[in-house]
């Protein structure tokens, strides 16, 4: 299935909405932190009780710090039972957060992470990643297209579909109707923004060299500037990859895309076009891996 294989640019699954532009796109992590002594008083003072204070608060410190890095790294009980791997292919479930000894992304190429783990935690990044770039600006650009659709596409695909894709994204009806110029470039004065953020995934099937992941993932999209006719919103998506193991990484052979699942909004009001623009240029994009 191919962001063409429709000129209403909806997946074959979906019903039709031609005002979203999401339906074009190609389909369109976790989080580790890291944590961080007096003065030569009067020469009466009490330091002697300063000091195993502090002592006690260091040792304390250290053995909280131990335990933390021995119950991150053990890997076993519950983390184990609630993982697809644990359970066997085909199943499904939320993955651990813990720590895995395994290196889900080498590399990357060119701005698109590659060298993914070969298992169900490097085909999760992978989907997650690809999903970042097929959302992405450079979708709407020629040359950047092409170098989007050889990094995440199975070759034989990349290739059948590099046409479909240019259709789809050169058409001049599709492109004014989001407000862009006919040749894909934004409005003067105006900053075009397409940015997935992905949520969560999840392993529907893995085989080996196979995987079907799921990547739900909330969307940005829309023009940012005064007198903007299409003002940056968001969107809910859940697309799902159907990948195989080529060449020494996860490549996308298929996939399906539906709405949601979108969460009630908070009663917040909306930033301004040039806090949103600004925002767009200033905050980098991130390389996701389970």
């Amino acid at each position: 299935m191919s962001p063409g294989d429709e000129h209403d640019y909806r997946g074959k699954d979906q019903g039709s909405r031609p005002d979203d532009p999401y339906s074009t796109l190609g389909g369109t992590r976790q989080t580790r932190t890291r944590l961080p002594d007096g003065d030569a008083g009067h020469p009466h003072a009490r330091r002697p009780v300063r000091n195993s204070r502090s002592l006690v608060t260091i040792t304390g410190i250290v053995v909280l710090l131990v335990a933390a890095i021995a119950f991150a790294n053990r890997g076993g009980g519950n983390d184990d039972e609630s993982s697809p791997g644990a359970k066997g292919p085909g199943t499904t479930g939320s993955a651990p957060t813990a720590a895995t000894g395994t290196k889900p992304v080498q590399g990357k190429n060119g701005t698109i992470a590659s060298g993914f783990a070969h298992d169900e935690q490097g085909a999760q990044s992978a989907a997650a990643n690809y999903s970042v770039a097929l959302v992405s600006d450079g979708m709407f650009t020629q040359e950047r297209r092409r170098e989007i659709s050889e990094a995440v596409y199975a070759p034989d695909v990349a290739s059948a579909r590099q046409d479909d894709l240019d259709k789809v994204y050169s058409d001049e009806s599709f492109l004014t109707s989001i407000g862009l110029n006919p040749d894909g470039s934004a409005p003067e004065g105006l900053t075009f923004i397409s940015r997935a953020n992905p949520v969560g995934t999840k392993v529907e099937k893995y085989a080996g060299d196979t995987a079907s992941v799921a990547v739900w993932y909330s969307a940005l999209f829309g023009l940012a500037g005064e007198g903007s006719k299409n003002p940056v919103s968001e969107s809910w998506y859940t697309t799902t990859y159907e990948l195989r193991w080529v060449g020494g990484d996860w490549k996308i052979s298929d996939f399906q895309q539906k709405d949601g699942p979108v969460p009630v909004g908070r009663d917040q009001a909306a930033s301004s076009a040039e806090e949103m623009a600004d925002a767009v240029q200033q905050f980098g994009g991130f390389t996701y891996a389970r």
